[in-house]
């Protein structure tokens, strides 16, 4: 493994375990999310070292006391990009409802790098599944958001697209009572 990569997922897990953050549902420890984002970002042919490094990192500043300066002081200047690219600007309920937020945060992600695209892709395929099997209910919000997030968001890798489409078509089969 490329020594920037097993930093990040070093620091992605003493991150996340120094707050005790968990898996909803599960109670895994969270870092496995990222890890297993890392691995769906690492299969794309175009990956580069600082896209799996930020895909590890990807969580850290929306859940732990990590800073934007912490990392570009770790990992460079694209990385803290791209981490920064995946983190939720509009999380302040002051600003509106969930669906007001989403359509914001929608709006920003469309415009974000390819490589940042790429990592929210293998994002969104690991978080439905996990809300799929686990929440049906809160699965139908979260299964229409992404879905128009997927429609707008569209300069990623083609192929983990495909599959973040086909993961949430299932999903959305699944909580209709059609499984696939």
């Amino acid at each position: 493994m490329n020594d920037m990569i097993e930093r990040a997922a070093l620091f992605s897990r003493a991150a996340h375990q120094a707050v005790g953050q968990r898996r909803k549902y599960t109670g895994e420890p969270y870092w496995q999310h990222p890890a297993t984002v890392a691995e769906m970002v690492a299969a794309v042919e175009a990956a580069t070292v600082e896209m799996i490094a930020a895909a590890h990192l990807h969580d850290v500043l929306e859940d732990t006391a990590v800073t934007a300066l912490d990392i570009e002081e770790c990992f460079g200047q694209r990385v803290a990009t791209l981490v920064q690219e995946l983190t939720d600007q509009f999380i302040d309920p002051e600003i509106g409802n969930r669906a007001h937020r989403k359509a914001l945060e929608r709006d920003r992600l469309a415009q974000v790098s390819p490589e940042a695209q790429t990592i929210k892709y293998a994002d969104l395929i690991d978080n439905t599944i996990s809300i799929v099997a686990r929440d049906r209910g809160f699965a139908r919000v979260y299964l229409a958001e992404k879905r128009r997030l997927l429609e707008v968001m569209t300069a990623g890798d083609q192929a983990l697209r495909r599959q973040a489409w086909s993961v949430l078509t299932e999903g959305e089969a699944k909580i209709r009572g059609i499984a696939r």
